[in-house]
């Protein structure tokens, strides 16, 4: 009797790589994984500054548009910055993403260099655990009339102009008053930058499963000011006082800035979008916090009677 086995269907049939550019570190991360993903016989799209580093002749090229649209799965390789900069596009679409850390922290980015093939192999095997992050949408309005708006996969930062500028501003979460303010600022972050900026500036670790945002004030006027976590679902208004007489600016992950005047509304709520993370099988978040924190890896052995 002959027996036939039929082929497991590929999850991913179509990748696309996205790099860090003029970095000679990402620059051969992408020639490996390149190869290697046309030696498995798959269909490889290359963000085209990426491409830029590559030696191979006839790659196909593209923008990060082109790869949300195209492919099943995008593969970021850098720092947590690139795969930021990614994210904010790639959540528009139905695409899954994974980060190869090329730079220092790395908190979105689990594949190590040194093993990124057989690792990416497994997950392109269908080995991988999948979750979803969400964005913060920001909206600038001016006499009710929208006049900016983006969005944000850590925070979204409200600050002065110039370095160490107090500002103030009036808070309310779902239209009710919380406070009026004088500080250098406030963070709005996500449980996926709960341990970016947020952090540095005393803000409260979130697992990345809470659908909550933290406010954190940077170095509010009162000592009684201090972070809290909020409902993912809040509609956030910061109001600037029309009296004010400083430049403000709102920040989107460090990467956007977008101008404040006098008198503006800052409307901030979680996003539609979501960043369909994928991870390996051994993934283990308070894994990621011990080892980019330093936290101790001492355990209690249980004592024996």
């Amino acid at each position: 009797m002959n027996i036939t086995t039929k082929p497991m269907k590929r999850q991913f049939n179509s990748i696309g790589l996205i790099g860090k550019p003029n970095h000679q570190e990402t620059k051969q991360t992408i020639n490996e994984l390149y190869n290697f993903l046309l030696d498995n016989n798959y269909d490889v799209l290359v963000e085209e500054r990426a491409g830029a580093q590559l030696t191979q002749q006839d790659v196909k090229l593209g923008l990060l548009t082109d790869i949300a649209q195209q492919c099943d799965l995008a593969v970021v390789i850098g720092g947590d910055g690139n795969m930021l900069g990614a994210a904010r596009v790639l959540a528009r679409y139905d695409i899954a993403v994974v980060g190869v850390n090329r730079g220092n922290l790395g908190f979105l980015a689990d594949l190590v260099p040194d093993n990124v093939t057989t690792a990416l192999m497994a997950m392109l095997n269908g080995e991988y655990i999948a979750e979803k992050r969400f964005l913060l949408e920001t909206s600038i309005y001016r006499h009710g009339i929208k006049q900016s708006g983006n969005t944000a996969m850590n925070e979204v930062v409200l600050h002065a102009e110039k370095v160490a500028h107090m500002i103030e501003f009036e808070l309310y979460i779902d239209d009710l008053f919380v406070y009026h303010q004088r500080s250098d600022g406030l963070i709005l972050a996500t449980p996926t930058g709960s341990t970016a900026y947020s952090l540095s500036g005393g803000g409260p670790i979130l697992t990345p499963n809470m659908d909550a945002i933290s406010l954190v004030p940077m170095f509010p006027h009162t000592l009684t000011s201090r972070p809290i976590v909020i409902d993912g679902n809040s509609q956030i208004s910061l109001r600037i006082p029309s009296y004010l007489n400083e430049n403000i600016q709102i920040s989107c992950d460090g990467q956007v800035t977008l101008e404040v005047l006098p008198g503006d509304e800052i409307r901030i709520s979680k996003s539609s979008d979501q960043l369909q993370l994928i991870h390996p099988v051994d993934y283990s978040y308070y894994e990621v916090l011990r080892s980019k924190l330093n936290w101790s890896e001492q355990r209690v052995t249980k004592r024996k009677d």
